[in-house]
């Protein structure tokens, strides 16, 4: 059967329950595909800068930080139940969007992508380049008016990497740190590399100079926190946060609505918005847009054509998302049989189209990944060796596989996807999986789970097989190629280990010389794929949003970094 008849006897037979396709929870936006937020402007404006230097010839944040709106009004929109509120437990970007509201850490990500003090004034770097001297801002203050002091955060610190906390990528972001490895395997009872100077000065030593250092420390394992709020409150304090971020939490029903307000002592521009309304609840995006219910929704394929006719009066509110630096995969995990036979993996990434899905099941609104590392992205290889169709190639590995003969034996695959029970399963799996079972006759199991479990059990590394996105953190290669395939990261869900990867890794890290260091990464990048840990999927193409025309300063960022203190509303 031809690629195409197959596709379009996919869409036919779902077509009565799917009328759009549904990603893995990449990206907190309301509507699949993976939209982003919109501009101020009525044509999209996005941070073209993706390097942790300034740039200089334009700055979106400047431009923004000069703009002068008035305060008031209310955002209203769809969104999730977040797995956690906790910063330190947070490794979702569902999560992740209302964290970076609700605290803050020393250091951020601006709008133009580059890593700027935030709670701290200002940094000092050794000579060295180990040592970290963080001067904070006078007026850095939680939410209930107190002062940031450096005891703060030394203690935020010590909290996460305490191992009763069970902060699930403590290690990954902060073991950088001089005497976080010892905190967490309970040999150290305090950080050795964190030294409190005075009330508003801390000292941060690590283990080596590392590039990209400061850049781990905008995620929110890093943030903040307030100790007198915590601490012999269990969980309840997640009720009431004490933050340090532009917004708090005023009201938190599951299932119903999340609610965050302006907090008017934010250390800098106060937010324009009095508040925001997170509908948990559920609903139709497009018909609750309609009907002015809630601001803003992404566009998917049932509803694009009817949105981009110039004709349509929705067309005039429609903006282009941007690329986001991320890339939706399939994990393999390299332990668990069939799996464990690098043939059989590579056999599975040449036994489907990538080009024809993207054209025919996902309207453009998706591009082939060709690798591990976005399009756009720091270090992005575009001579990389990626997977290309190739079924005969894929039956031949196959058969060279220590499965191939037998076949009829072969141990059965289940992939495991995050949604409710019964929810429909997004229709470029379902090409895929029929492509698996068309041309290797191999035949997998789909087990649906919900997000928060879904979480809970990737980080276990439960899962047989999985389809997930990771969007970027931090603008450097690292935050894939050494966060997810280096044999210690708590966040290598695949079990790969490959030593001499691990060793280049390495060698990564304290390379001075960027250009070197991304050549280090383009040939990490190839070996990971010469095995084929993953099945890489999309990366994000040209996607749709739709936002009222009376929202303005809601800008369009590749990565989940905090944005809404920049919204305003016209009247």
């Amino acid at each position: 059967m031809a690629w195409k008849s197959l596709i379009a006897m996919v869409i036919g037979s779902l077509f009565l329950t799917a009328c759009s396709t549904v990603s893995t929870p990449a990206t907190p936006e309301p509507t699949t595909p993976q939209t982003s937020p919109s501009t101020a402007s009525s044509t999209a404006t996005t941070p073209s800068n993706t390097s942790t230097t300034p740039n200089e010839t334009f700055s979106l944040q400047a431009q923004v930080d000069a703009v002068d709106a008035a305060q008031g009004g209310k955002l209203v929109r769809l969104f999730r139940d977040p797995p956690t509120l906790d910063p330190h437990l947070t490794t979702d970007n569902i999560s992740g969007a209302l964290v970076n509201e609700v605290y803050s850490g020393l250091v951020n990500v601006d709008l133009d992508l580059n890593v700027v003090p935030d709670l701290a004034e200002t940094i000092d770097v050794s000579d060295d380049g180990r040592t970290y001297t963080f001067h904070l801002r006078s007026n850095a203050k939680f939410h209930d008016g107190k002062t940031v002091t450096a005891p703060d955060v030394k203690w935020s610190l010590e909290r996460v990497t305490n191992p009763e906390t069970q902060a699930p990528v403590a290690a990954q972001y902060l073991s950088d740190i001089v005497g976080v490895t010892e905190k967490l395997n309970g040999s150290a009872s305090s950080i050795e590399g964190v030294r409190v100077v005075d009330d508003r000065t801390i000292e941060i030593t690590i283990d080596a100079p590392k590039s990209y250092f400061l850049a781990k420390l905008t995620y929110p394992t890093a943030f903040v926190l307030d100790r007198d709020n915590i601490e012999g409150k269990g969980n309840d304090w997640l009720r009431q946060p004490n933050g340090t971020g532009p917004f708090k939490l005023a009201q938190y029903d599951i299932g119903e609505i999340l609610r965050l307000e302006r907090n008017d002592n934010y250390y800098r521009k106060l937010a324009y918005l009095d508040e925001i309304d997170f509908i948990l609840s559920g609903g139709t995006a497009m018909l609750m847009y309609e009907n002015n219910e809630i601001h803003l929704t992404g566009v998917g394929i049932g509803d694009l054509d009817r949105v981009l006719d110039p004709s349509e009066p929705l067309n005039a509110q429609l903006q282009t998302a941007p690329s986001n630096f991320s890339v939706d995969y399939i994990g393999l995990n390299v332990e668990q049989p069939p799996l464990d036979d690098p043939k059989l993996r590579l056999a599975l990434n040449l036994a489907f189209d990538r080009e024809a899905i993207a054209t025919q099941v996902l309207s453009n609104l998706r591009t082939p990944a060709n690798g591990i590392i976005p399009m756009g992205f720091p270090s992005y290889n575009t001579n990389l060796s990626g997977y290309q169709y190739d079924p005969e190639m894929a039956r031949q590995l196959l058969k060279e596989s220590k499965y191939g003969n037998d076949l009829d034996n072969l141990p059965r695959i289940t992939l495991n996807i995050s949604g409710s029970f019964g929810a429909n399963v997004p229709l470029d799996l379902e090409v895929i999986l029929q492509a698996w079972e068309q041309e290797l006759g191999i035949q997998v199991d789909i087990q649906q789970t919900e997000w928060a479990t879904f979480l809970q059990d990737l980080h276990a590394r439960r899962y047989q097989m999985f389809t997930i996105a990771w969007g970027a953190d931090y603008p450097d290669p690292e935050n894939f190629l050494d966060v997810l395939f280096y044999t210690g990261s708590d966040n290598n869900q695949t079990n790969y280990s490959n030593p001499e990867v691990d060793a280049l890794l390495e060698q990564a890290r304290v390379e001075g010389d960027q250009a070197k260091r991304f050549e280090l990464y383009n040939r990490i990048e190839q070996m990971i794929l010469d095995e084929a840990p993953w099945v890489p999927l999309w990366n994000s193409g040209e996607s749709y949003l739709l936002l009222k025309p009376e929202v303005k300063g809601y800008y369009l960022t590749p990565m989940t970094i905090p944005k809404y203190r920049h919204v305003y509303i016209i009247n």
